[in-house]
């Protein structure tokens, strides 16, 4: 994580300039009580009323140059603060997409939404009034201390002490509040995590009746945020009293204290009215004192949760200088490919298989025999533990990220579609490249043009999150449209056509087949979708089981054949009188 200098670099000159506005304008403050001073002493009490023009002018020009130097300083803190928060937001957010699969395996989207989000915006604001204020008070009280004492050092020591008392409670408070903080904040993210998994999974909450637990759910985090701010506000409250009660009685015990030093003659009545304004005006530092150390201590925790989060490394590394051929052609082999996600079990064990360009891969297995895997770790979402992956004979690790994975068009059974128009998810892959006219191609070969000129604007029709509204087989042909828009040379299907009716999905499955250069890697439960593939492989346990064509697997009669059996049982029966399986 960037430290917050890195992030001022650029922009010293323009908080220089603000930080000059805000002394500028603490400074005039200081000097009105002068006036004042010269006003009590000079022309009520001496009698100088010619001075008293050239005072009040100097009081009103004080006012109006005091107006403009405190708008510059606002300004300048403001916009300071918003385009560094605005670009640390981005640093983040960048991070975050750098991370491996593994990171996303093991922390909450509610929990990330609350880093980027709230967490970035207590840093924006530590960046911007906070720290406006912490350097006015700062300033402010060393200068009007200074002008105090130059006035008169007896009646300056009782503010002194008041501050120091402020002080001392203020740094008490901030420990406290720290605290409570980092708690209120991890619940925070709960309740973001609870909050979103219930709205993204509304329709299955309703299906399965199960409203009433969802809510007991939230209302329980809800109720233990609740709990945490209340905890927050009960320190705060405890401590306030003290503030406020030193901010009422330093003017009153500077006026009594000063008052008798001005019947002994120490100090004249104009000194004793500037004293007065004097401690009128360190009031507000001594009420800021406690908002300032909350609003930091939220800030320096918020510090703490992003830097968790910059302190997660990708796991998944480019090379320095990644290899960059001209042309994939689509060649895939795996040589001894092991995979693990935790240290007991392995997902995948000794896996090797070759698919030459325009060839066609089968995998099947029962469900979690390790079948999505081998495309997640084809597309370097995870790092095997033994063994290599290549790509037209190039280690997989050799090659940049972004070529590899725009060499591979994927149409996955979860379909994942944005709020977006229809044409922008079709041409999600290749953005900058595709036609109108190449994007309703796509949605013809996907059998999907019928449904989408139905739609209210057809192609440009915004669809709702997640594809919110449209059917699971309309969401799958939008994807299929997606990865045949691609152009990839290498395609893989991982139950594509799940969703779909048998007359859309043997028109897609034609499309496929017809893809001659294209290679292509069909992940499945059917038969019917590999039985035309140059090589299936059975996968039992994360190991190759089986392997070869159709016809040489139902001959095994193993894993296969039982599958097919099972698919096939009614035609199956009927062909017992002739070949059997070979008629099928």
């Amino acid at each position: 994580m960037k430290k917050i200098s890195c992030y001022l670099t650029g922009r010293i000159h323009r908080y220089l300039l603000a930080i000059a506005s805000m002394v500028i304008a603490t400074s005039l403050d200081m000097v009105s009580p002068q006036l004042t001073k010269h006003i009590i002493d000079d022309v009520i009490v001496g009698g100088q009323l010619e001075k008293l023009s050239p005072l009040l002018a100097g009081i009103f020009v004080i006012g109006a140059a005091r107006f403009v130097f405190g708008y510059v300083k606002e300004y300048g803190f403001d916009t300071l603060a918003a385009g560094i928060g605005t670009q640390m937001r981005r640093d983040l957010f960048d991070h975050i997409q750098s991370l491996s699969a593994e990171f996303f395996d093991r922390t909450g989207t509610g929990e990330l939404m609350t880093r980027v989000k709230d967490d970035i915006d207590a840093l924006w604001n530590a960046l911007g009034y906070v720290s406006m204020l912490i350097l006015e008070v700062v300033y402010h009280v060393g200068i009007i201390l200074f002008c105090m004492y130059s006035l008169n050092w007896k009646l300056a020591l009782l503010p002194t002490l008041v501050m120091i008392f402020c002080g001392w409670m203020a740094l008490r408070m901030e420990r406290e509040l720290d605290a409570v903080y980092e708690k209120i904040s991890e619940e925070n993210a709960v309740l973001n995590s609870v909050a979103e998994e219930n709205l993204a999974g509304v329709r299955t909450v309703r299906a399965f009746t199960r409203e009433r637990h969802e809510i007991k759910k939230f209302l329980s985090h809800n109720k233990r945020y609740y709990e945490l701010n209340m905890t927050q506000s009960k320190i705060f409250v405890r401590y306030s009293p003290y503030f406020s009660a030193a901010t009422r009685l330093t003017p009153l015990l500077t006026l009594l204290f000063g008052g008798a030093l001005y019947m002994t003659g120490e100090v004249s009545l104009g000194t004793l009215g500037a004293f007065v304004e004097y401690s009128m005006n360190i009031v507000w530092p001594m009420e800021m004192l406690g908002w300032l150390t909350n609003d930091l201590s939220t800030a320096v925790g918020s510090y703490k949760k992003i830097k968790r989060v910059y302190d997660n490394k990708p796991a998944i590394r480019e090379e320095e200088l990644p290899v960059c051929p001209e042309k994939i052609g689509g060649r895939i082999r795996f040589e001894g490919v092991s995979f693990k996600r935790t240290k007991e079990q392995y997902i995948l064990k000794d896996i090797s298989f070759t698919v030459e360009p325009g060839k066609t891969l089968g995998i099947m297995g029962a469900t979690g025999s390790g079948k999505s895997s081998v495309v997640q770790l084809l597309q370097r979402m995870y790092e095997p533990e033994e063994g290599s992956i290549y790509l037209d004979d190039i280690d997989i690790k050799r090659l940049s990220l972004k070529q590899l994975r725009s060499s591979i068009s994927m149409v996955m059974q979860e379909v994942f579609l944005f709020s977006d128009t229809v044409s922008e998810n079709i041409r999600l892959g290749a953005r900058r490249s595709l036609t109108e006219e190449d994007i309703a191609t796509a949605g013809r070969r996907a059998q999907a043009e019928e449904f989408v000129e139905q739609l209210s604007h057809g192609y440009e029709t915004v669809i709702g999150e997640r594809g919110v509204g449209l059917s699971g087989g309309q969401k799958q042909r939008i994807s299929i449209a997606r990865a045949l828009s691609k152009g990839a040379p290498v395609l893989v299907l991982d139950d594509a056509t799940s969703a779909l009716d048998m007359e859309t999905e043997h028109a897609i499955w034609q499309e496929f087949h017809a893809l001659k250069k294209v290679t292509k890697i069909i992940i499945t439960h059917r038969i019917s979708a590999v039985r035309d593939a140059e090589e299936i492989i059975i996968l039992d346990k994360g190991r190759i089981a089986e392997r070869g064509t159709h016809t040489a697997l139902l001959e095994k009669k193993g894993l296969y054949y039982e599958t097919f059996r099972t698919q096939y049982e009614s035609v199956w029966e009927k062909g017992k009188g002739g070949d059997g399986e070979h008629d099928i």
